[in-house]
């Protein structure tokens, strides 16, 4: 029998809901805490309810991390746009260092851990995917875009990617305050330098 418009809008809502709750739960308890029954429970729905859509907690976990990198690839293409490859390339990369900062919770969950296990990652990857293509859109832009080039590209990126992360990771952890650094040498600064200093390898490398 054909579900009624109610029926379907009703799952839909729980479907949604249940993807919010889950980030509620982990911003208050950590990711460990997530379960489909506290959940449920969070939802005021029975333990039974968010298995209509989720058949475990790893395919919840699944779900919000893909929904996180969606956010975090239209954060990156609300970027402030450059014609020069190069200043394009410096704004994405203060582009992920804002969002970084301002969304600690959803870049732990893309990149603080490994993905869940026994889930089919299929759509969780066609969306990390199309946030590192941003970076790659702005390579091919310098190096070109065709077959020969793509190595070079896939290199350059994941060290600027490499680079990047790693100074998102030590601000977060706040380790910068306790290395008693010389006066002037903050996060903005060293952002900067940073990103200074991938550009110029980049150029030395014969872009």
């Amino acid at each position: 029998m054909p579900s009624t418009r109610s029926e379907v809008e009703e799952s839909v809502d729980l479907k949604e809901a249940c993807v919010r709750a889950a980030r509620e739960v982990i911003a208050e308890h950590g990711i460990e805490q997530l379960s489909l029954r506290e959940v449920s429970r969070k939802l005021g729905v029975s333990h039974q309810a968010p298995y209509k859509h989720y058949p475990s907690r790893d395919h919840l976990l699944a779900e919000v991390m893909r929904r996180c990198f969606q956010d975090f690839t239209q954060a990156l293409d609300a970027r402030e746009r450059h014609a020069d490859p190069a200043a394009d390339l410096q704004s994405l990369g203060y582009q992920y260092l804002t969002y970084a900062a301002a969304h600690p919770l959803e870049y732990r969950l893309m990149f603080g851990g490994p993905w869940p296990e026994g889930v089919d990652h299929t759509e969780l990857a066609r969306d990390a995917l199309h946030a590192f293509d941003v970076l790659r859109d702005v390579l091919r832009r310098i190096y070109g875009a065709g077959e020969a080039q793509r190595a070079e590209v896939d290199r350059h990126a994941m060290f600027i990617w490499a680079t990047v992360h790693g100074l998102a990771s030590i601000r977060e952890a706040c380790a910068m305050e306790h290395l008693q650094l010389a006066p002037g040498v903050d996060c903005p600064q060293v952002a900067g330098h940073a990103l200074q200093m991938i550009e110029r390898a980049l150029r030395g490398s014969g872009s």
